[in-house]
């Protein structure tokens, strides 16, 4: 149970204190929006569940991209640094945000952590979210987008019994593909077309951290939205950032 937001418990946090909530967070959000333009750098919130291969994934993507897309990050735990030491082993810029007891990031979490975080020449700025399919989903952070990683053991029903989280991807990365030649009812057909039914517009990308599948892909995705946030106006881009990134300037 987290104290913060309740999980949606109305007799821990009253509708009208969540809605309170939320907009202040939205505005801490906004800020951080605006903070990420100015800097020129494409804030990307990374959720999925513990052990989706969240930390996997930026890994890869470091080790891929190599000096072409530099890379930063903070990542998002009840306890521990072990995220966040993983990653400044694979060369990314990266701090731990600890949240204790509270089950998702929130704007303001982000917010302070920048204050420690030298942006300058960073091109992709992760925020890797607390393990959670649920919370997560719900807090603006002042990304440009959400990405969502599901691994292949997780069972291909996750975006029907979890439909705030997927509806609100950009883009799910189906992980640890590497792993179907032992999992012969696993079907990535079934995937997709379960986020389908919460989706209208899925995107789903599989990939492997650890042959490497799908990483050409993935980086192609990331400087596509990387030069799209570059080629519109701070206000539309503040104001409507995941819509102006796929294409929908109406």
């Amino acid at each position: 149970m987290c104290e913060d937001c309740g999980c949606g418990d109305p007799e821990v946090v009253p509708i009208e204190v969540q809605k309170r909530i939320l907009g202040n967070n939205d505005r801490v959000a906004q800020h951080n929006r605006e903070h990420f333009f100015k800097q020129g750098v494409l804030a990307l919130n990374l959720m999925g569940s513990p052990g989706s291969g969240k930390t996997a994934l930026l890994e890869a993507t470091a080790r891929t991209a190599g000096p072409r897309l530099r890379i930063g990050a903070v990542s998002g735990d009840l306890a521990t640094d072990h995220d966040g030491e993983r990653l400044r082993k694979a060369g990314i810029p990266a701090l731990t945000i600890t949240t204790g007891t509270a089950c998702h990031l929130d704007a303001r979490l982000v917010h302070d952590a920048l204050h420690d975080f030298p942006l300058e020449g960073v091109d992709v700025f992760f925020i890797e979210n607390v393990g959670n399919l649920v919370c997560p989903a719900i807090y603006d952070l002042g990304q440009a987008a959400n990405v969502v990683a599901l691994s292949v053991t997780e069972g291909e029903d996750k975006p029907l019994k979890y439909p705030a989280m997927f509806r609100a991807a950009d883009l799910v990365l189906l992980t640890k593909i590497d792993l179907l030649p032992a999992l012969p009812e696993v079907r990535i057909e079934a995937f997709a077309e379960a986020l389908a039914r919460v989706n209208p517009a899925p995107r789903i990308l599989p990939i492997s951290a650890r042959t490497m599948e799908g990483m050409a892909e993935w980086l192609s995705w990331l400087a596509a939205l990387r030069a799209a946030s570059r080629s519109v106006e701070p206000r539309q881009f503040v104001s409507r950032p995941a819509a102006i990134l796929r294409g929908e300037t109406r």
